[in-house]
């Protein structure tokens, strides 16, 4: 996302992948993006190891998707970049529990010792040599060839390739690296393809205000005229009182069918949507249960107030991910991003985010989300 993505609280910008070049999703274009490898903002700071493992089952998780998500007006938040990572076991997406999910924010100023300070060229840079070799150019940190996030063991026979950690070496000694060790195709990016999601561009577009319609006023009116109706038939105490715990089992029911209506409602006209982003904004819930409460959010370290900053919308983008939403894979209804309202800046630092995972109730996952 560019700087256009500040937007007022009443705004919504949606996010659409479409294919891209491989060289416009590198750090040096601040990409948005989904899948692939992170490309990290700040060269320094980068999340620790255990910050970026499965509160669950403790493996490590993969790069899901990253938001370029620029503040105007402040200078440490000139470059921002939101990093959204998740567990590929399907075994830890459990009801409601977002602790398979990992959230970091990045930012710099415009001034820093990793960016030009005029904006990037269009034209197709030179390849970074260091970078190929699954280094970043500046800070020197070296990154695990198979899901690029900070790697501090090296193959033990060729010392050239870097990993994560013991089972990422693994996947990638199997995969690869078994037949390359100690030889110069090592020495070249070669990745685990069934870890990473695939790779595309995240672009946006603002959304579309809905025309205002006569259906609200209409309804009132009908519920109206039917309480009226209802009034001139008089029903005894007794048969208020035996309707009462009927009512009360089919009230949240109904209440989160309306909720699931009025989201898929929403989403009709762009069905392609995979992300909505409006900072300081509102979700856009599909489930009347689990919506958090001011005091569900935590605030962020510095003591400010967490506010909601975009959403990840499913099944869209599960669909793009080749990843079977219906059998036992990752799942979620929506994901809810909340960050900092003061976008704290701590130097290079890798800031940790608040994530909100809402699921469908269990009538709802059957029920197609966009139209046929």
């Amino acid at each position: 996302m560019s700087s256009d993505t500040n937007t007022s609280p009443a705004e919504v910008v949606l996010g659409f992948l479409e294919e891209a070049e491989p060289w416009r999703l590198q750090s040096s274009q601040f990409p948005s993006k989904v899948g692939g490898k992170p490309a990290w903002l700040s060269q320094r700071g980068l999340p620790s190891l255990p910050g970026l493992e499965c509160e669950i089952c403790r493996l490590p998780m993969a790069f899901l998707l990253q938001v370029y998500a620029p503040i105007s007006g402040q200078d440490t938040s000139f470059h921002r970049t939101l990093f959204l990572f998740c567990c590929k076991t399907h075994e830890c997406y459990t009801c409601n529990d977002s602790r398979c999910m990992k959230v970091f924010r990045s930012q710099l100023p415009r001034r820093n010792e990793f960016y030009p300070y005029n904006p990037p060229p269009e034209d197709e840079p030179p390849s970074n040599s260091e970078l190929d070799q699954g280094v970043l150019p500046v800070s020197g940190v070296k990154l695990c060839r198979v899901c690029g996030c900070p790697g501090n063991k090296t193959c033990s026979r060729c010392h050239t390739v870097s990993y994560c950690g013991k089972h990422h070496q693994t996947l990638h000694w199997k995969h690869a690296h078994k037949k390359e060790c100690g030889s110069q195709e090592a020495s070249a990016v070669t990745t685990y393809p069934s870890f990473l999601f695939p790779e595309s561009e995240l672009v946006t577009e603002p959304e579309e205000e809905e025309e205002k319609k006569e259906k609200g006023d209409e309804e009132v009116t009908k519920e109206a005229e039917e309480e009226e109706e209802g009034a001139e038939d008089c029903p005894s105490l007794a048969d208020t009182l035996a309707e009462a715990d009927l009512e009360d089992m089919a009230m949240h029911e109904t209440e989160d069918n309306k909720m699931f209506q009025r989201f898929k409602k929403k989403i009709a006209p762009e069905p392609h949507q995979v992300l909505r982003y409006s900072r300081g904004g509102s979700p856009l819930w599909v489930s009347s249960q689990h919506i958090p409460s001011d005091q569900d959010i935590p605030p962020c370290t510095c003591g400010a107030k967490r506010i909601f900053e975009f959403q990840v919308v499913m099944p869209q983008l599960l669909n793009s991910l080749c990843v079977d939403s219906t059998g036992a894979s990752i799942d979620w209804g929506t994901l809810a991003i909340y960050t900092c309202s003061a976008s704290c800046y701590h130097d290079d630092q890798y800031c940790p985010e608040f994530i909100w995972k809402q699921d469908f109730s269990s009538d709802q996952q059957h029920t197609p989300i966009t139209p046929t």
